[in-house]
């Protein structure tokens, strides 16, 4: 009886769902984002690393080409299960030519119907993030039954660089993102938490907001800005785990984490508001300034990575 029991046990555990990550962090084309766009993804990482029984996978620099983000899909399409989950994030520059999205990448672009092909093949419940410029043209292309999307953008048209990444990664390390205090993280509570930080860093700026998030769980829709009962997403998102919170709350648990989190996200304002100024301020000053600003951003993240 003692080893029926000790076998049901070991079956029990073996067939608890497992949990993917899979985050691409693209080409940045100028010095300050592709710091930032590495420092972003290492942030994620490092809140997903107490997930219990999750598999992280961070693809950055040279390494994130097409084949290898393909490689990655396919491996995690030969392991997962139906009740396992996904979540696939994208950080970057994205594009748009009224036909397919495509994320910039070392080498040639990925494009949305190449990662849909991709995903069809994985069993698992997914979430898919595209949080940069253009991401929104990617909706029509992604969508499916079962499968949350959230872009940064509305459309395609909005191509501005963006900072729903900034704030995506930001709702894994604060606990008020968790809204119902459950000590699960869903999508629909990221994203939402994502939204209106977007939304108050432009009106902080006083500036014309250049991007616009949507989520699509419906498979059919067009997205929606504020996912409810009444339009009839959102459902899916709400039920889809993304992270554990009492696991993984060690990166903002200390004073001196909390601090430099502070600080990192005060740099990157300040360096939005340099590229924002750069019409306006003569070359070798806003070299200079970034400069400054870029050293002391990769200094913080150093300190949050030790």
């Amino acid at each position: 009886m003692r080893k029926l029991l000790l076998l049901a046990a070991v079956a029990a555990i073996s067939a608890q769902a497992t949990s993917f990550y899979l985050t691409v962090a693209g080409l940045g084309g100028e010095p300050e984002y592709d710091q930032r766009f590495t420092g972003w993804a290492s942030d994620l990482n490092k809140a997903l690393a107490g997930e219990a029984g999750a598999k992280v996978e961070l693809l950055s620099g040279k390494d994130a080409t097409k084949a290898n983000i393909q490689a990655k899909l396919s491996a995690i399409a030969a392991q997962a299960k139906a009740d396992d989950t996904l979540m696939v994030l994208f950080i970057g520059h994205g594009s748009y030519d009224d036909i397919d999205y495509k994320l910039n990448i070392p080498g040639q672009d990925i494009s949305a119907s190449e990662l849909n092909d991709a995903l069809n093949k994985i069993a698992a419940r997914q979430t898919v993030v595209l949080t940069t410029s253009g991401s929104g043209g990617a909706i029509k292309k992604l969508q499916k039954d079962k499968r949350v999307i959230i872009s940064a953008t509305k459309s395609g048209s909005e191509r501005n660089a963006t900072v729903f990444a900034r704030f995506w990664v930001e709702a894994f390390r604060d606990g008020s993102a968790d809204t119902d205090k459950n000590q699960t993280l869903t999508a629909l509570e990221a994203y939402k938490y994502a939204k209106l930080k977007t939304k108050d860093y432009f009106d902080t700026q006083k500036r014309l907001a250049t991007e616009h998030p949507l989520l699509e769980d419906t498979g059919k829709g067009e997205g929606e800005a504020d996912p409810s009962a009444g339009n009839g997403q959102g459902l899916l998102a709400g039920r889809f785990p993304v992270l554990h919170l009492g696991s993984a709350s060690a990166i903002a648990s200390t004073p001196a984490k909390q601090a430099l989190l502070k600080r990192k996200d005060d740099l990157e304002t300040s360096i939005d508001e340099l590229k924002y100024r750069k019409a306006a301020t003569d070359q070798p000053t806003y070299n200079k300034q970034m400069q400054g600003l870029l050293l002391e951003l990769a200094k913080v993240q150093a300190s949050l990575d030790q």
